[in-house]
């Protein structure tokens, strides 16, 4: 008689624990990403990215029926702003870097 063999199938499984929000201390719960110092630098750089706007921008002409490409085209406006600009985001980069 021939004889029947029995397998035996064993299931594996594996978990990965992962924690739950209610095993979270309070203090993990209320922590923020960036600290004192970051958000002083953001702030800092909002306000030179702002400076920056300002110097950009500008009055008009002293008449309407003349052109002065020395105002519309001045130091300030072409190149000083934007390097105030550019400046601002930096700073800004580096605050969320930090």
């Amino acid at each position: 008689m021939a004889e029947k063999q029995k397998k035996k199938t064993v299931v594996v499984t594996t978990s990965r624990t992962t924690p739950s929000s209610s095993k979270l201390s309070k203090a993990q719960e209320n922590t923020l990403i960036f600290g004192k110092q970051n958000y002083i630098l953001m702030g800092v750089a909002f306000i030179v990215v702002a400076l920056g706007m300002i110097l950009m921008m500008g009055g008009g002409m002293p008449s309407p029926d003349v052109w002065d490409e020395n105002i519309i085209y001045s130091f300030r406006r072409i190149t000083l702003a934007p390097i105030v600009i550019l400046a601002g985001l930096g700073i800004g980069l580096y605050s969320i870097f930090k």
